[in-house]
């Protein structure tokens, strides 16, 4: 049924030029409304320069800003300036006179737009201009040069009456034929973008002068047909074409596009979350609908033919909010829904918690119309409203839900691009340097310091903290360290939690200096302990820091984002909090000795090097800090940087400091020789993988293991463990014959190949076996629970990408199309008992994100004495071994249980998990992170039986 004042222009029926231009003077009405709204919003010079702009476009007059020169193309179509925009022109420049051109001069300036934010519920203060020059096709290459440079002129002019513009020459005709030189916003993405983003100038634009847009006449039903449509209009002269611009239609987005606008944004996330998550919201709804798309663009269009023209429901950013809303309702994904809602109202950011401002103008009464639809309450607003105030707790709550979402967008958007191949016809040179900036902005792995406060709060820093050595009382005989708010004294840390707790001094003052929770003037009341810290000693730690880590960081080049991350600044703490002579064994003979070598004593084999702190700077702009301590500390990190820097050219500047007690800037100086010494020569040409003998010990260290070779073997169980030995490149198998005769093992061997990870999986009767040939040809098999083939085979799949994407980020990118890893699926038939016969390809499991799925990511670091340290983050929310002690599985499975939508028995799986504290420089292999993952999820799900248990009645 249609709407009363639908207009419905027909060809069939013949169209109506009374209609056509009825439906311009719709939205025109729209763009007016816009504008005016868009006006309120801006200081008196700054609409000063949005009124101007087309008379500046209009003439070339060398009193007005933009004057290039007399030939400058100039001229705005069906543009003539009346008395009060000349009048305003005057009291700019009081000399200036405007000669009208008579007859038919030339028009080359087709039409001017603003698009983006202006006159949206979203606008603010320091919102950029975006404008759209569309100018004429035939256009010599100094005629656009010069009005380039107008436009140039012109943004300076701009900004010197405090308004940001920014000028983008578009041809029409190139432009529907997707020709650019150039980004088209200054939100754009590149050439990874064309549809989408002519679908946000069609629902933001707003009309300033010229032509105004042929799609404007094209009815929602006839968007397939546009071509043929606007043919006969123009044809027919239902229209002339000196009145309409031709930009193309949205009959058809291109997949390819949500691949790369949806990386775009979570780029752009890294410093604007808010504003940038309801945008990749929005590429995902688009996404999950295609090849059926009706873009918001439509939406608006078929709103303006129904004459429905309500300035707030149209409003783009609140079209955006209701069509997200749809979706996630319809998905029943109600905690996404309101992040979403948070970040709108924090994109907006005007505030409501003062019931009186509520009446302040109309985004703030749209605001408050939607608040109170949502249920806020004033406690909730206050909170929002207090972002500029939020410390480090509400930042890390924050940041964890924003991550979680980013994340979950990024894993849609991969999996959509690998099940519709979206990304072959993007570019895969910008898509691979955008997926590095997030691996570096939001990955987590052992020793990185993590950066919580992504575009959230303006300033975390604190005026008082207070640092605490304590006894760890979940792990006896230990201590670690924690950072209090405010300045507490002895003992009344005691009742409270600490904004961050360490097991190390070092991580904890790096972590605060990233995030900008220390700064140059907070004071720092300190309990060392057991420790030997002393106020000089915390005072000149924080110094180095802040000299060898300058913030802000300046932002990464593509250039480097181009290949593996290496150090740009390493500083090396010797003995931080440690006296090595109080700790030193042989402490008489080393107090009485004179002139003596830090790293050796009148005899005595013993060195004051005690433990050695690394902080590492790389040129992803990670901060990493790595700890050594014990006996062969000096020899095990020097080991370790000789190994970073292989052979590659380039080379760190490395900083060695010392505070302790005794001999501080002898030791740091012996230090620094030896690295100085030991980098010379490698550069000199030493082979870094031999021996290494360094300053006056007399033992050496192998700096790498060597390999592991594979016989082969007759009984079964030899054979079974002889393939999963880990090796460090590919072999292949040879079994005898005899061997596994009556196993489906000998059929799945003869499929290795290298560069894969190959997967195989036999159904049978409420269980499944999962064998694995990894990319060294190493067998992991493992005996499972059969739910259905999606739960089999979905987690290990995803384990499987994140563990190809850790790889493929320490490759370089030219190589990493060669060198990445395919990851193959097999069934071995026929299902149920008895020896598998033959085997089937399968493709990999579908990621629909309908099936369960909680984000568990495991840390396994190594710790004093061989041991092992695991820490678990589900879904962002970190759950520490120093924190739970010998509970942190029975915690995490209280956790993931809680989070669960219904009461399956399905298990907890890893899906995530990092080993690089372990493994240094060496990816690991497929095998050896499966062993890992095997093991922590069988803690994890033994942990999730007992609770399931105590629940039962």
């Amino acid at each position: 049924m249609n709407h009363p004042h639908e207009i419905r222009p027909d060809i069939a029926q013949g169209i109506d030029r009374k209609e056509l231009s009825r439906l311009r003077a719709r939205f025109l009405k729209v763009s007016q409304g816009r504008l005016g709204r868009a006006m309120e919003g801006l200081s008196t010079r700054q609409q000063q320069v949005i009124t101007l702009l087309p008379l500046f476009f209009h003439v070339n007059h060398p009193l007005l800003p933009g004057y290039v020169s007399g030939t400058t193309p100039a001229g705005v179509s069906g543009f003539e300036p009346d008395a009060e925009l000349l009048a305003e022109a005057q009291r700019l420049t009081r000399s200036f006179t405007y000669k009208a051109r008579h007859g038919n001069p030339p028009q080359p300036i087709h039409g001017l737009f603003l698009m983006g934010s202006l006159g949206t519920l979203a606008q603010a203060e320091q919102s950029d201009m975006d404008v759209w020059v569309c100018h004429a096709a035939d256009l010599s290459e100094q005629a656009l040069g010069e009005l380039r440079r107008k436009c140039q002129l012109l943004e300076a002019w701009a900004a010197s009456q405090g308004a940001e513009v920014h000028c983008f020459l578009i041809d029409a005709q190139g432009f529907v034929q997707g020709a650019r030189d150039s980004q088209l916003s200054s939100d754009d993405c590149g050439t990874t973008q064309h549809y989408l983003l002519l679908d946000e100038f069609y629902r933001t634009a707003i009309w300033l002068a010229g032509r105004t847009p042929l799609w404007w006449l094209v009815p929602v039903y006839q968007e397939h047909n546009y071509r043929d449509y606007t043919q006969t209009l123009l044809s027919k002269r239902f229209i002339r074409a000196r009145d309409d611009i031709d930009l193309g239609h949205l009959a058809h987005i291109p997949q390819e596009e949500y691949v790369g606008a949806g990386l775009w944004q979570l780029f752009k996330g890294i410093d604007s979350p808010y504003k940038s998550l309801l945008k990749l919201l929005l590429t995902e709804v688009y996404a999950s609908e295609h090849p059926q798309v009706r873009c918001l663009s439509l939406d608006f269009k078929q709103a303006v033919f129904a004459n429905h023209l309500e300035l707030d429901a149209l409003d783009p950013y609140v079209m955006v909010y209701r069509r997200i809303e749809a979706y996630l309702l319809q998905r029943g994904e109600t905690a996404r829904l309101e992040r979403v809602r948070r970040s709108l109202y924090l994109k907006v950011n005007k505030k409501l918690s003062n019931l009186a401002s509520r009446s302040g103008g109309w985004q703030r009464r749209l605001l408050a119309k939607l608040a109170e639809e949502w249920g806020w309450d004033e406690r909730q607003l206050a909170l929002l409203d207090s972002r500029s105030q939020w410390k480090v707790r509400q930042v890390a709550v924050e940041r964890r839900e924003l991550v979680a979402e980013l994340n979950h967008s990024y894993r849609f958007l991969s999996e959509f691009a690998r099940n519709q191949q979206a990304d072959s016809r993007a570019d895969p040179r910008e898509l691979n340097v955008l997926g590095r900036r997030l691996y570096a902005a939001f990955e987590r792995r052992a020793g990185k310091i993590e950066v919580i406060n992504p575009g959230i709060a303006p300033d975390l820093a604190e005026d008082t903290l207070t640092l605490v050595q304590s006894a760890n009382r979940k792990e006896p005989g230990t201590h670690h360290w924690g950072l209090y708010n405010g300045n507490l004294g002895v003992h009344e840390w005691e009742h409270f939690s600490p904004i961050k707790r360490c097991r190390e001094l070092l991580e904890l003052l790096t972590w605060a200096h990233r995030n900008g929770v220390i700064d140059g003037s907070t004071r720092i009341a300190l309990h060392p302990g057991v420790s030997d810290l002393n106020d000089f000693e915390l005072f000149n730690l924080i110094g180095s820091l802040q000299q060898s880590i300058v913030l802000p960081l300046e932002t990464v080049s593509e250039a480097r984002l181009l290949q593996p991350s290496v150090a740009d600044e390493i500083l090396l703490l010797v003995n931080v909090a440690v006296d090595p002579l109080r700790h030193h064994r042989d402490l008489n003979i080393l107090m009485t000795t004179e002139r003596t070598d830090s790293l050796s004593y009148a005899g005595v084999r013993e060195n004051l090097v005690l433990t050695l702190d690394q902080i590492t700077l790389n040129s992803w702009n990670e901060v990493l800090v790595q700890r050594y301590d014990g006996e062969h500390a000096l020899m095990r990190c020097l080991r370790d940087h000789l190994n970073s820097l292989g052979r590659r050219n380039h080379r760190p500047r490395v900083r060695v400091r010392c505070y302790c007690h005794n001999r501080a800037q002898a030791i740091s100086q012996r230090v620094e020789e030896i690295f100085a010494t030991a980098q010379r020569l490698l550069d000199q040409g030493l082979n870094h993988r031999y021996l290494l003998q360094v300053a006056q010990h007399t033992h050496v260290l192998e700096l790498l293991p060597g390999q592991v070779t594979l016989a082969t073997l007759d009984d079964q169980d030899g054979v079974l463990a002889a393939l999963g030995e880990v090796r460090s490149a590919y072999s292949p198998l040879h079994l005898d014959a005899n061997a596994l005769q009556d196993h489906d093992l000998p059929l799945v061997l003869e499929q290795g190949r290298p560069g894969c990870i190959q997967v195989f999986y036999r159904l049978l009767d409420g269980w499944a076996d999962l064998y694995v040939l990894d990319e060294h040809n190493v067998l992991w098999q493992q005996r499972v629970v059969l739910q259905d083939e999606q739960h089999l085979l979905l987690p290990l799949h995803r384990f499987l990408r994140s563990m190809v994407m850790r790889r493929d980020a320490q490759l370089p990118l030219e190589s990493l199309q060669q060198a990445s890893l395919e990851i193959a699926y097999c069934q071995l038939l026929p299902s149920g008992l008895g020896k598998a016969r033959s085997l089937e390809p399968r493709q990999a499991p579908l990621d629909g994100r309908s099936q369960p799925y909680y984000e568990v990511q495991a840390i396994v670091q190594g710790g004093a004495g061989g041991a092992v340290h695991v820490t678990l983050y589900c879904d962002q929310q970190e759950f520490s071994e120093l924190e739970h002690g010998d509970q942190l599985y029975a915690v995490a499975a209280r956790q993931i249980l809680r989070q669960r939508h219904s009461a399956g028995s399905y298990r907890c799986y890893i899906t995530d998990l990092d080993l690089s504290d372990l493994l240094g420089d060496d990816p690991g292999s497929t095998s050896l992170c499966l062993r890992y993952k095997r093991e922590l999820e069988q803690a994890l799900n033994d942990g999730l039986e007992q609770l399931q248990a105590a629940l039962e009645p």
